[in-house]
């Protein structure tokens, strides 16, 4: 059988990615993850939703050694997606050697390890965060890539320039990159959702965490050149991020590609500010939210959505959730887990 390595599995969209794969695939699909922001115990959430089972590899993607040692007995491996890297912004303001270590190292590592092995497809994780403060919106595939805003940001433009470099080396290797804008919301049975190790930095996680007492919300900042002072995201939902995955992996597996590089942007098209993320929340949830307005954090862009057009007629993906459903679901993760 013909097999899908998952790195980054245990993760907030591995984890989606791996029920999405399979309940609507044929491959046996192989997690590796080190559990630097993630736990076993996500597997256990898999396998309770899917009533399917995976084999997982605990395994260090910056040791070339370990993946030697580890990986190179597989065969047959049709494709790898990609997630496994951090991603918390203010993390890399604080540490950015750290994050240009483990996010360019464990790329290279895998890259070589696709050389080695003639592994045919691969399935980047990048994100919005590369277009930085674009000029016009919506941003598009070919919206210039401004200055990087944080050294997370880089590293994706890094990775993005990586593998495009790789792909002119290597005619026979198909990649997909896909840009994620900002992944919200929790798979909608409410048994798997973001569940950081450390204390979370992307707005969802803390609105609900907010709801039950275990965190306080500041919005960073309320005097953008925006609608209403606040920044702008496009929020997509966890599961629609997920099911693009499987588009993008089917999109190289039946050689629909007319390129062996290709790039989509993976957002719902709406641009939505942090004050209408909140009164979101307040509407599904029924509670009103005690916040703080503070000063503007570092590295973070004014307002960045999707013009997600290729990605609808390419992969034939369309988000099917909507700014409640995202918040809905996840606010009935965080009562599963305080249950």
């Amino acid at each position: 059988m013909k097999k899908i390595l998952v790195t980054g599995g245990a993760g907030y969209i591995g984890s989606h990615t791996i029920i999405e794969l399979l309940l609507k695939s044929t491959y046996e699909i192989i997690s590796i993850d080190n559990f630097s922001n993630s736990a076993p115990a996500a597997y256990d959430r898999i396998r309770q939703i899917t009533n399917q089972n995976f084999r997982s590899i605990q395994l260090n993607l910056c040791d070339q050694n370990a993946i030697s040692q580890n990986l190179d007995a597989l065969e047959n491996i049709e494709g790898i997606i990609h997630f496994a890297a951090f991603k918390s912004v203010p993390d890399s303001v604080k540490d950015p050697i750290l994050y240009y270590h483990n996010n360019i190292e464990s790329l290279n590592n895998l890259l070589k390890f696709c050389e080695r092995k003639n592994i045919p497809n691969f399935i980047f994780s990048s994100s919005c965060s590369v277009y930085g403060n674009a000029d016009q919106l919506p941003v598009t595939e070919q919206t210039p890539l401004k200055k990087a805003e944080s050294p997370y940001a880089h590293t994706k433009q890094v990775g993005e320039e990586i593998i495009e470099f790789f792909c002119q080396a290597h005619p026979q290797f198909n990649a997909v990159m896909l840009r994620y804008f900002n992944p919200v919301g929790a798979h909608m049975s409410g048994l798997n959702g973001e569940m950081p190790i450390s204390k979370p930095n992307n707005l969802v996680p803390i609105i609900t965490q907010t709801a039950v007492g275990k965190n306080s919300l500041t919005v960073f900042g309320n005097d953008y050149p925006t609608r209403d002072g606040y920044c702008i995201r496009d929020y997509i939902h966890v599961t629609d991020i997920a099911d693009a995955h499987v588009k993008a992996l089917d999109y190289l597996v039946q050689k629909k590609n007319k390129t062996n590089l290709s790039l989509y942007n993976l957002g719902t098209g709406i641009g939505v500010s942090v004050m209408e993320a909140i009164a979101s929340f307040e509407k599904v949830s029924g509670l009103k939210l005690p916040y703080t307005i503070g000063v503007r954090r570092a590295g973070d862009v004014i307002a960045v959505y999707a013009d997600n057009t290729k990605a609808k007629s390419e992969l034939n993906w369309l988000p099917q959730y909507n700014i409640d459903d995202m918040m809905q679901s996840a606010w009935k993760w965080q009562q599963n887990l305080e249950a």
